[in-house]
Order: C-alpha cells, then sequence, then structure tokens
C-alpha cells in the first residue's frame, strides 16, 4: 500500500524558514528540529538567509553600541542614540520582508544580505 500524500502533513520547508527568523534559537531550532532529516529547497534558502541575518545583526549591535558608548560617554552627546535606533529600526524592517517571505513560502531574498548568504553558506 502507498503512502497517501496529504498536503497538510507534508512539510515543504516553509516551518523552518518562519522558525529560523526568531533568533538564533529559533535557528537552531529550526536546523536540527525540521531541517536536518527533511531538507528542501526552500528550507535551505530560508536557514542560509537568516543565519547571515543574525550574524550581521549581532555584530552590527555589538558594534554600534561599544562605538556610540564610548563616543557618547566621552563627547556627552547622547543624539547618538538615535542613530542606533535608527539602525534597530532599519534591521527590523529587513526582519518583516525576510519573516513574510518565508510565511508565503517564497525565496525572496533580504536586501543587502539574501543573495550574499546563499554563497556564503552553501552546505546548509
Amino acid at each position: 500500500m502507498e503512502p497517501i500524500n496529504n498536503p497538510a502533513t507534508q512539510d515543504d520547508g516553509k516551518t523552518a524558514g518562519i522558525i529560523s527568523y526568531f533568533w538564533i534559537i529559533g535557528w537552531l531550532i529550526a536546523y536540527f528540529g525540521f531541517h536536518q532529516n527533511n531538507k528542501t529547497s526552500l528550507g535551505s534558502y530560508q536557514l542560509r538567509q537568516t543565519l547571515l541575518f543574525h550574524i550581521a545583526s549581532t555584530v552590527l549591535w555589538f558594534v554600534l553600541s561599544f562605538i556610540l558608548g564610548i563616543i557618547m560617554v566621552s563627547t556627552g552627546i547622547f543624539s547618538l542614540y538615535y542613530l542606533f535606533r535608527i539602525v534597530q529600526l532599519g534591521l527590523f524592517v529587513l526582519w518583516i520582508i525576510g519573516l513574510i517571505g518565508a510565511i508565503n513560502g517564497e525565496q525572496k531574498p533580504i536586501p543587502g544580505i539574501g543573495e550574499r548568504a546563499q554563497t556564503m553558506f552553501p552546505g546548509i
């Protein structure tokens, strides 16, 4: 007897893609829980993209916190705090763009990150 192909029980990588957007913990759950035993092109695409996004946003956050913190303390110019908030807002917009693509099941690249991630992490 052949297995029944029920679309409700098949995972096309969309679940792994959506979960991977929820910080590095979500990425790890998506990779090891959903993607490792059921590799799909959509799941691989989203996992590569979100891995680079998480790395880039974390590095950017630490660098900006350090540099702007030193400048604000040494000069007393606390309006640079708003620059940090603008960068956070930009990252949030990129995150939303990627998440919407994952929810729709599209291989839509995050601007500035998506295409580069596909070449940087070919093993995922």
